[in-house]
């Protein structure tokens, strides 16, 4: 099987532990079938030191750049520079995997050009437990999808919705709602922190027809989603408990494992799931 070559678009918390786990040297042994050619950092320096423990370090260039030397781009860089990965990815007719899906429901546009030019975008599943059951069940009709988030109040601090509407989360002793609306709403008021509720959208009945509620709560450690699917072939409830990043508390430590998952489902010969 010939390799397919993978780029990141982001070099921070996520990006770098995608990048070591795919180092064929690395203590992990890499992917076989996947190979990382480039990243991408606003800070080159800085992502080249982050490289330091790699076996196999790789060329770091512009995000534009990553299409022209990768099969698959990955990108998991700040929502603002959303656009400059995938534009250039789907352009460039490569496969293309956004962690940012929330940025995703902001430009439509990219998988109709996708249809035009060959590219496909495939958006892991991250944090959302069931996936596979909610996209199902859009196969039929779904009648609702409703999600609570509760994240810890550091997870939320400086979220747009939060700035704009000067909403303080700072010593809460109990929990708070910080918002309640549709998932393309939570979408842009907190571009890194529900990313989770635009891949669900995505997956089930629209971002316009799926319903959340954020909540800064001191009384949890996790980042916690429950979710209430209600379909005509299936209802259920699913709950699950992410433990955010050290580095970074808005996302956590199941999401790098994700895109590991997904890219091993692009080679391998037995895939689990739809």
């Amino acid at each position: 099987m010939s390799e397919l070559t993978v780029g990141i678009g982001g070099f921070g918390a996520i990006g770098a532990k995608v990048a070591k786990a795919l180092d064929p040297n690395g203590a992990k042994g890499g992917m076989p079938g996947i190979k990382l050619v480039a990243v991408s950092a606003r800070d080159h320096d800085g992502a080249r030191n982050r490289m330091d423990g790699m076996a196999n370090p790789v060329p770091v260039v512009s995000l534009a750049e990553l299409a022209g030397l990768a099969e698959v781009v990955v990108e998991c860089a700040p929502a603002a520079v959303f656009a400059e990965v995938a534009e250039a990815a789907v352009e460039a007719g490569r496969i293309f995997i956004p962690l940012s899906c929330g940025a995703l429901l902001q430009h439509p546009d990219l998988a109709a050009r996708a249809a035009e030019t060959g590219a496909r975008i495939i958006v892991p599943t991250g944090a959302l437990v069931g996936l596979d059951a909610v996209r199902a069940a859009s196969e039929g009709i779904i009648h609702s999808v409703h999600m609570v988030t509760r994240k810890p109040p550091n997870g939320l601090a400086g979220a747009p919705h939060l700035v704009d509407n000067n909403i303080s989360v700072e010593n809460l002793t109990a929990a708070k709602l910080v918002f309640a609306g549709t998932a393309r709403a939570a979408a842009k008021a907190f571009p890194a922190n529900v990313n989770v509720a635009a891949a669900l959208s995505m997956a089930g009945n629209g971002p316009d027809n799926t319903t959340i509620e954020i909540w800064a709560d001191p009384g949890v450690t996790r980042n916690t989603h429950t979710i209430n699917v209600d379909s005509d072939a299936t209802r259920f409830e699913m709950t699950i408990e992410g433990i955010p990043s050290p580095e970074n508390p808005a996302t956590g430590l199941l999401t790098p494992l994700s895109v590991l998952a997904t890219l091993r489902g692009l080679v391998s010969t037995l895939k689990v799931g739809t």
